[in-house]
């Protein structure tokens, strides 16, 4: 027994020497941090760190009832290894839903110089929020924003290279990668209307590319609580039917797969802001899709040609107003999210009202330390298909950070 206590103790002290402190914000740069970069600002040799969260989930319909469902929605462990001061390695393995096991990101980060970072891997594509902040007790509601699944595919990973740091005189932050694209087509369409890009996202899994796409993103951290960005994506889509192509191409082979493939132009805005017990964030996407008539002619799905959202968040530590020195917080908030899948559409597709959709949240983040909370809301959902009902749903759940 004294040998098994012994044993625990040591290993205790062992992760402790390893795990990764969660800091969110750089108090000399003002700028948000994840956990990739607080593995990258370690100053230890193996960093060990992970999130998590398990939801309850209950929808009420007015005509129906339906089972609530308890799930363990994610459990991520971060890896990350300093071979430098200026060489680390990121690593984050992914379980979802227990079953699905994924790699989120795996990539090394060289520092050239002051301000200036290569980085090659599997990478998180910047755009929007929550992409990138993730991590479960960094944003109110029990689900992650529905705009950040049906427009942004978050969490949307690609293979890829490019740069990143920081100009501090201009309080900026800049990231510009060339990744491979979304797998649009392969043995039949991916993409639909009601998710657009969502299930082409290839993730490193034997990724296929024919062209490289850009993904970049600025952002300003220059006044103190307040972080605004502005994010790009350009480039096509990938499709299998480009194997294996003749050269001497005599059936129309190339113009087969030519329709497989849609052109990507996305543009993304976000803020969020952040002073004493008020908080606040919200951002707006728009993504413009070519080539989808030909795209759905050629495969039946319905992918539309424009997808556009916004959001909007409004939060407050009400436990302010009893005790002004708590460390712990309770945040009651309140989101506002539109997001239409089927802003436009082309050719003979028919625009789906129900894809254009009206999320009201209204809830509460216990964060009972830093790093974990208890999360609790209720959610107005509707949309504007022709004699639809709107459904309420209430969600519970357990956010962790370390």
């Amino acid at each position: 027994m004294k040998k098994l206590i012994l044993s625990v103790g040591a290993i205790g002290m062992l992760l402790g020497s390893l795990s990764a402190q969660v800091i969110t914000t750089d108090t000399t740069t003002n700028q948000a941090l994840n956990s990739a970069q607080n593995i990258i600002n370690s100053d230890k040799k193996i960093t060990i760190g992970g999130y998590g969260q398990l939801d309850y989930n209950q929808k009420m319909q007015s005509d129906a009832r339906s089972n609530g469902v308890l799930d363990v929605h994610r459990l991520v462990l971060f890896l990350g290894y300093r071979f430098t001061d200026r060489i680390h390695f990121v690593s984050e393995l992914e379980f979802e839903h227990v079953y699905e096991v994924g790699v989120e990101q795996a990539f090394i980060n060289y520092r050239l110089m002051k301000g200036l970072n290569l980085r090659a891997g599997l990478m998180l594509i910047p755009m929007g929020i929550v992409n990138e902040y993730h991590e479960s007790t960094t944003y109110n509601g029990v689900e992650r924003p529905a705009l950040d699944s049906k427009i942004i595919p978050t969490t949307w990973r690609e293979m890829g290279a490019g740069f990143s740091g920081n100009i501090d005189n201009l309080a900026l932050k800049y990231q510009v990668y060339a990744v491979n694209g979304a797998m649009g087509y392969n043995g039949g369409g991916k993409f639909r209307g009601t998710d657009g890009i969502r299930k082409g996202r290839q993730q490193g899994a034997e990724s296929s590319m024919s062209s490289p796409n850009l993904a970049a993103k600025i952002d300003y951290y220059g006044i103190k609580g307040l972080k605004l960005g502005a994010a790009a994506y350009l480039g096509n889509t990938q499709s299998t039917l480009y194997n294996n192509l003749p050269n001497n191409d005599t059936a129309g082979l190339l113009a087969q797969a030519d329709s497989s493939v849609v052109g990507i132009t996305m543009f993304g805005f976000d803020a969020r802001y952040k002073y004493k017990n008020f908080e606040a964030r919200g951002q707006v996407i728009k993504a413009s899709l070519s080539n989808t008539a030909q795209y759905n002619t050629l495969s039946g799905k319905d992918l539309g040609a424009s997808l556009f959202g916004y959001y909007g968040e409004l939060g407050y530590n009400v436990l302010s107003f009893f005790n002004k020195s708590a460390k712990q917080q309770i945040v009651l908030f309140g989101r506002y999210e539109f997001y239409d899948t089927h802003d436009k559409v082309e050719g003979d597709t028919p625009k789906n009202e129900s894809y254009a959709r009206t999320d009201i949240t209204m809830g509460i983040t216990y964060h009972i330390t830093n790093g974990a909370a208890l999360k609790g809301d209720f959610q107005i959902r509707d949309n504007n298909a022709k004699g639809n009902k709107a459904y309420n749903q209430v969600n519970l759940g357990v956010a962790f950070w370390f």
